[in-house]
């Protein structure tokens, strides 16, 4: 039996340091980077995001996706931990108020130098080397641009109505609710979306939870993307630009228009995965992380499955 678990390598930019944050646990007697195991009914992202709350009192959202690492446990068990790469601004840091417990008795930032003598176990002193490499190739921080195909809709068949206004069935319904705490592990926060029913009803609990707008954007819904493809590709490219992260929600006779003008700008290594993303299920999402330099790209990718 595989036990899985989640954590984030948090870092900052303080006084011209490149700081991580490390955990020190006295039962171990170790020094790790904040992770734990998967809660029923969570995804990863969301024990990232908790486990890092809970282990330090800093709030955050998901930066790029890092190496997962697999090792025995005293069981004999077999570990996997996911891990993401976070950058903390001053308010997120400053903001947190950590208290010792059980688990946890001290929290720490230290420079790649100092964390990588303090870190007592070799498959967390690769990752720090990972995000250290990342940094100096200039694609650690990066924004979030994510793709989501609308959730379970009525079929065409049972519905007599505008296509517009064909609705989601309660199935989908339900997918909208889960998707408010797994989306906010992301934060986005430009919501674009077709402004047909299906895709509106996607999005609506999120942005009314953490009151974000909504903005409609008819050219991605599935007819503009068949008579305008070219208005459906600008939609998309409009928001390259932006240094936000970003939400498009459509449709999936729209997604081989979006994919393929998203796969422009992406690095060899994310150009298949993201010409995959034909095949999102409603409700599905891929988290794509553009870089932050003068010619950005795509260089990271995930793509998340709900669990309902």
């Amino acid at each position: 039996m595989t036990i899985y678990a989640a954590g984030v390598v948090c870092w900052r930019e303080k006084d011209g340091n490149f700081e991580v944050l490390l955990v020190r646990r006295e039962k171990y007697q170790d020094w790790s980077f904040p992770k734990g195991k998967q809660d029923p009914g969570e995804l990863l992202p969301e024990t990232a995001v908790r486990e890092v709350l809970e282990e330090t009192g800093i709030r955050l959202k998901l930066g790029r996706k890092l190496s997962t690492i697999s090792y025995q446990v005293g069981s004999g068990e077999e570990k996997e931990v996911h891990y993401w790469a976070s950058k903390l601004k001053p308010k997120a840091w400053k903001s947190a108020v950590f208290e010792p417990n059980e688990e946890i008795a001290k929290i720490g930032w230290f420079t790649f130098a100092e964390a990588g003598s303090k870190l007592t176990y070799e498959h967390d002193r690769s990752l720090l080397q990972e995000v250290v490499d990342l940094r100096r190739q200039d694609v650690l921080e990066t924004r979030a641009l994510i793709i989501i195909r609308h959730a379970k809709a009525t079929p065409r068949s049972e519905w007599k109505g505008s296509e517009a206004k064909r609705p989601l069935l309660p199935e989908g319904k339900a997918q909208a609710k889960r998707l408010v705490s797994i989306l906010n592990a992301y934060s986005p926060k430009l919501l674009v979306t077709s402004p047909w029913s299906r895709c509106d009803q996607t999005i609506e609990p999120f942005a009314k939870f953490y009151k974000r707008k909504i903005i409609y954007r008819s050219q991605l819904t599935e007819l503009s993307s068949v008579l305008s493809p070219r208005k459906t590709i600008s939609a998309v490219e409009s928001l390259f630009e932006s240094t936000k992260s970003a939400l498009i929600c459509s449709h999936r006779p729209a997604l081989p228009t979006i994919t393929k003008t998203l796969a422009n700008r992406a690095t060899t290594e994310t150009r298949d995965l993201i010409l995959a993303g034909t095949t999102l299920e409603p409700g599905e999402f891929m988290v794509l992380r553009l870089s932050m330099g003068k010619k950005p790209k795509f260089v990271a990718f995930e793509r998340v499955r709900l669990d309902i």
